[in-house]
């Protein structure tokens, strides 16, 4: 027969596996996120911010505002 003690503690083991398999599957995912290819629809959208910079439509300084915030959407 199991005491008390004993069943906690197996539960509290299942818990912090689970926490470790969790966050190592997180890094992952996220790792592999980070280092993917752009989407097309966000290359386009990149392309379509230098088209209108180079026409003079967009400042430098709206040009890496934009810029920055489409990157960090990837």
């Amino acid at each position: 027969m199991m005491n008390f003690g004993m069943i906690m503690y197996m539960i509290f083991l299942v818990v912090i596996f689970g926490f470790i398999i969790y966050g190592i599957l997180l890094l992952i995912t996220n790792l592999l996120n980070k280092y993917r290819t752009p989407s097309p629809e966000q290359d386009q959208s990149l392309q379509i911010l230098k088209e209108r910079f180079a026409r003079g439509e967009l400042s430098e300084e709206e040009f890496e505002q934009k810029q920055s915030y489409l990157k960090k959407l990837n």
